[in-house]
C-alpha cells in the first residue's frame, strides 16, 4: 500500500475535485460573463475509462473525498456510468481508515518508515456540485449510481435577480431540484450562495430563512477573482463576517462545536434550534489555507495544486504517453510536492489565475 500523499509543508491530501467537462448551461457572470466558453476539443477531455484509473490511483494514495464538478457535471451523458465506476473504490471497511504519523510535526514529511497504516484505505465520500437543472430527472439515478450526496448552486431566491446572476430564466427548476434530491436522499443537501455586492447580499437572512424552512445546509461564499471577463473588484467582496452579521440581525446563530480541520467552511447552527445549518467560506477576508487538503483534476487532464494556480501540470499527458502505474505515482508525488503554501489574493503580485471556475472545477 503506498504511502499516502502530503505536500512539502506536511500537509496530508485527503480531497479531490474532478472537473468532468468546461461545459455548462449557465452563464453565471461571475464565471462566464460573456457568453459561450471555450470550449476544449473532445480528444482532450478525459474519458470515463481514464477518470475511474486516475482516480483509483489517488485513492491508493489516501484520496479519501472525490467531489465531481465542471462546469457543469451533468452535461456530460455518462456521467452515471463515471458515478458508478467510482463508487466501486469505496472500501466496506473504509469509515474505520485512520493513519498514524508518529511525527506529524515534522517539517519536511516524515520518512515513509515514520508512517504506519490502521484499517484498509477507501474513498469515503463521493459528492457531486451542480448548479441543479438536470436533478428533477436524475436525481434517483444519481443515488442508485452510488453518489452520496449533492451540493447545489443557488445564487437567488428572487426570480429576476436569478435571471440576472446566471442568464438563466430557471429558477423554479432548480428549487424543483433540490427537492428531487431530497427525495432521492443525496444527503446531506448543501446549497452554496456567491454573495456579489451590490447583487444578492439582501438575501443573506432569506437564505437562512430557507435553510431552517427545508432543513438544509446553506454555505455563503465570497465573490472570489474566478471570472472569464477578469472583472472582479475587492469592492464587491461582501465579507464572512458581514454575512454572519446579517444573518444573526435575524436569526442568532451559534458556533457548532466541531473540529474545521480542512474544511472550508466556519459552520454555525440557529440559536433557537431550528433545523438547518449555515456555512460561511471566506477565502478572501479570512484565507484558511494552512490546513489545505485539496488538490484539482481539469476536465482535459490537468492537475493543479491550488484553485488559483497559474500553473497546471499535465496527467493526461503521463497516462496517454503510456507511463506505467509507479511512474504515474511518482508524476503525481511531484507535483503534490510543489502545491502552494497559501493563496495570494491579498498580495500587490497576485496573478489571477488565466481560466475562469468552469475549466477549473469548483
Amino acid at each position: 500500500m503506498s504511502i499516502p500523499l502530503r505536500d512539502s509543508y506536511n500537509r496530508p491530501i485527503r480531497d479531490l475535485r474532478v472537473s468532468l467537462t468546461d461545459r455548462c448551461n449557465f452563464r453565471c457572470f461571475y464565471c462566464l460573463p460573456h457568453g459561450e466558453p471555450p470550449i476544449a476539443p473532445k480528444e482532450q477531455m478525459l474519458s470515463y475509462v481514464e477518470i475511474e484509473y486516475v482516480c483509483e490511483i489517488f485513492v491508493e494514495l489516501g484520496i479519501e473525498k472525490i467531489r465531481l464538478t465542471g462546469g457543469e457535471p451533468m452535461m456530460r451523458q455518462d456521467i452515471e456510468t463515471i458515478i458508478s465506476k467510482l463508487a466501486r473504490l469505496k472500501s466496506p471497511t473504509s469509515d474505520k481508515l485512520q493513519f498514524v504519523d508518529e511525527s506529524r510535526d515534522q517539517n519536511p514529511p516524515p520518512a515513509d518508515d515514520k508512517l504506519k497504516f490502521v484499517g484498509q484505505r477507501g474513498l469515503r465520500d463521493l459528492a457531486l456540485t451542480t448548479n441543479g437543472y438536470f436533478l428533477p430527472d436524475r436525481a434517483e439515478g444519481l443515488k442508485a449510481a452510488g453518489l452520496d450526496r449533492i451540493t447545489i448552486s443557488l445564487d437567488s431566491l428572487k426570480r429576476d435577480v436569478f435571471k440576472q446572476m446566471t442568464g438563466v430564466d430557471v429558477l423554479d427548476r432548480v428549487l424543483a431540484g433540490i427537492a428531487a434530491a431530497k427525495k432521492a436522499n443525496l444527503q446531506p443537501i448543501k446549497i452554496n450562495a456567491v454573495i456579489v455586492r451590490g447583487h444578492n447580499e439582501d438575501e443573506v437572512a432569506d437564505f437562512a430563512a430557507f435553510a431552517r424552512e427545508h432543513d438544509v445546509g446553506v454555505r455563503f461564499i465570497e465573490f472570489m477573482p474566478l471570472d472569464s471577463g477578469h472583472d472582479w473588484s475587492r469592492e464587491d467582496v461582501v465579507s464572512g463576517r458581514e454575512i454572519r452579521a446579517s444573518i444573526s440581525e435575524r436569526f442568532p446563530l451559534v458556533a457548532l462545536d466541531v473540529q474545521r480541520g480542512s474544511e472550508t467552511a466556519s459552520r454555525f447552527r440557529f440559536a433557537d434550534g431550528a433545523p438547518g445549518e449555515i456555512g460561511i467560506i471566506a477565502p478572501v477576508t479570512e484565507a484558511f489555507c494552512g490546513a489545505c487538503s485539496r488538490i484539482r483534476l481539469t476536465a482535459d487532464g490537468q492537475i493543479r495544486t491550488c484553485l488559483f494556480s497559474t500553473v497546471e501540470h499535465s496527467l493526461r499527458d503521463v497516462v496517454r504517453d503510456g507511463a506505467s502505474r509507479a511512474e504515474i505515482i511518482e508524476f503525481v508525488r511531484t507535483v503534490v510536492m510543489k502545491k502552494e503554501p497559501r493563496h495570494y489574493i491579498n498580495d500587490p503580485s497576485f496573478v489571477a489565475p488565466s481560466r475562469s471556475m468552469s475549466f477549473i472545477g469548483g
